[in-house]
């Protein structure tokens, strides 16, 4: 009856989650929901002491709130950057007009800089851009696909590029140092095989768009500083955790302090007004704090799952009915796609045990690539591609015939890649 009846909750909230823009509620209410209800069900009909469960929600609810507050303080620090305009030095400095050539450097800035901040942020910052360089709306589609796939790419491999990374990080599934080691290669694989498809398809150069490069104002004198310090203390925090063994959101914590302190130093010579904007209270008030909250009921109902054992009953039952593990591992990467891939992880961490799979298992590297990069394949199956799907009004069916096919390449050429590589160096 318990299991059955948490099941049903589950799919009925993981379903709500999945189809959000049809039955137009918001996946955060539905998450929560979804989390207080899987307790609240196991509490009422469990044989155990309600101390007991209140106990294990405690320890379920510690772990979500080390990955809350590294999220938070990740976003204030990135929107702090932003507020000092510290990403335009990167974005100013692309010049070129030949549409292949800004292909290329688009993506390949896009890649690298998804695993400094994150896809999300990364996809934002470089449509804005787009849409200072391409006129030609159809033609800024493809390039903004391109984006998509290349934030996605980018985040998979680094601890902080995207949520489910940043989540086997602080569940010490994988250590920063390796999961860049081992895929970083993956992952631009991922990206070259549909950059070099889309490539075919740029002839010319492009039409001059009409935005002034001068429309966001005068530029801040601290964005250098602002965009340097920023980005040292988003590298910082992996040093940190690998010299003091703390957690994660110790160091982000401690990097969210140090940036709050620089920006107060450069912006001393304002009045009060004037200086609001670029203020930490300002940037934590700009956070998205609906996703943060998206994450908490999420991880605590794929809690409730976790201590009913129902994860560790349905890893067993995949282990027997499909056996390879690299295929249960892809097919968790394409269902994020159509499912966000935040509780697809959540659950698979519950299902396989530390103790089974140790840090830096097989397992966990692939998962890490699959969930972060199987995204690509359909516009709403990631953060980036529903924030430039709202920034550029690009159709789901557009982007399904256009670009779709070449995410899926590209997935499955990093896919292949990973475990060519993995067979050969084991």
């Amino acid at each position: 009856m318990l299991s059955t009846l948490l099941i049903a909750v589950f799919i009925i909230g993981y379903l709500a989650i999945a189809f959000e823009h049809n039955i137009r509620i918001n996946k955060t209410a539905s998450a929560l929901i979804t989390g207080v209800l899987c307790w609240t069900v196991y509490v009422l009909l469990t044989s155990q002491d309600a101390g007991k469960v209140v106990e294990e929600l405690s320890h379920h609810l510690g772990s979500a709130a080390e990955i809350l507050f590294f999220l938070m303080a990740a976003m204030a620090i990135v929107e702090l950057i932003d507020a000092h305009q510290g990403f335009k030095v990167v974005t100013d400095n692309i010049r070129t007009r030949n549409s292949q050539t800004l292909l290329w450097v688009l993506s390949i800035i896009t890649f690298f800089l998804s695993a400094v901040l994150d896809n999300l942020t990364t996809s934002i910052v470089m449509v804005s851009l787009l849409r200072k360089l391409v006129g030609n709306q159809e033609q800024r589609k493809f390039y903004a696909g391109m984006v998509i796939i290349a934030a996605n790419a980018g985040g998979a491999w680094s601890p902080l590029g995207d949520v489910t990374t940043t989540m086997l990080w602080i569940g010490q599934q994988i250590t920063a140092l390796n999961i860049i080691k081992e895929l970083i290669v993956p992952s631009l694989v991922c990206l070259l095989v549909p950059l070099v498809l889309v490539s075919f398809r740029m002839k010319g150069e492009i039409e001059p768009s009409l935005a002034e490069n001068g429309e966001n104002g005068e530029a801040h004198n601290g964005r250098k500083i602002m965009l340097a310090v920023g980005i040292g203390c988003l590298l910082f925090v992996p040093v940190f955790k690998t010299v003091t063994h703390l957690p994660p959101f110790m160091g982000i914590l401690l990097s969210l302090g140090v940036i709050w302190i620089v920006s107060e130093v450069i912006n001393s010579n304002l009045d009060e007004e004037e200086r609001k904007p670029y203020t930490a209270m300002h940037a934590l008030s700009r956070i998205d704090t609906p996703s943060v909250l998206f994450f908490l009921g999420i991880l605590i109902a794929i809690g409730a799952l976790e201590a009913t054992h129902l994860l560790k009953n349905l890893a067993e039952w995949m282990n027997h009915s499909i056996g390879n593990l690299d295929v249960i591992v892809i097919a968790i990467g394409l269902a994020s796609a159509v499912i966000d891939n935040v509780p697809l992880v959540a659950a698979a961490m519950g299902m396989y045990d530390l103790s089974t799979y140790p840090t830096n298992a097989k397992i966990w590297e692939f998962l890490a690539y699959c969930a972060g990069t199987g995204g690509s394949v359909l516009i709403i199956g990631s953060a980036a591609g529903v924030a430039v799907m709202g920034m550029e009004k690009i159709d789901f069916m557009w982007y399904l015939r256009r670009i779709s096919l070449l995410a899926l390449l590209g997935y499955f050429a990093g896919a292949f890649t990973y475990i060519t590589i993995y067979a050969m160096l084991h």
